[in-house]
């Protein structure tokens, strides 16, 4: 039986800047809490297919396109000094729209995170809506299942919330930076 969470933020920015962001697994770590201490230990780049003509790109570095294969590396634990390595797999990739990573090893049974990025208006701007739809499965299910509301999912939230704050500040950053 898989478990659900989804997420959404609206953001003050294009939805080719916010793409182009997410697209790059650099910014990943970034993402992540401090105490996990995050980072890509191996990755094998398949480069996205050529935008439709007349696609703006931000240059934001490299994007992931399908077939991508990341090796990331970290602490589940506040002060764990173990680290995890999770292994996921960028599939569905599709420019300015979305791209979903797909865990192949790590500590979870099943996860597949879907990144969506639609365009919305912003105090009568052009802004940018992602949303992250999670679908999970715990080791030994249906027995972990019963900790997911107690233990798994109040830190997957904690988890994003502190993503969509980083999101917002990387972002300025980088708008400025552009600018």
């Amino acid at each position: 039986m898989p478990l659900y969470f989804e997420a959404q933020q609206i953001l003050p920015y294009t939805v080719e800047l916010v793409f182009a962001f997410f697209a790059n697994p650099e910014n990943l770590p970034r993402l992540m809490p401090p105490w996990q201490k995050a980072r890509i230990e191996e990755a094998a780049f398949v480069p996205p297919p050529r935008p439709p003509a007349g696609t703006p790109l931000p240059r934001l570095g490299v994007a992931a396109g399908d077939g991508t294969r990341l090796v990331l590396t970290f602490r589940p634990v506040p002060l764990l000094p173990i680290r995890f390595p999770w292994e996921a797999t960028i599939e569905n990739f599709r420019w300015n729209q979305g791209f979903c990573d797909v865990q192949g090893q790590g500590p979870f049974a099943y996860w597949r995170h879907c990144h969506t990025v639609e365009p919305t208006e912003v105090n009568g701007k052009p802004g940018a809506t992602i949303t992250d739809r999670v679908e999970y499965s715990l080791p030994l299910a249906p027995i972990m299942h019963r900790f997911d509301a107690l233990l798994v999912r109040p830190q997957i939230r904690s988890i994003f919330r502190y993503r969509q704050k980083r999101t917002l500040e990387l972002l300025g950053l980088i708008a400025r930076h552009q600018s």
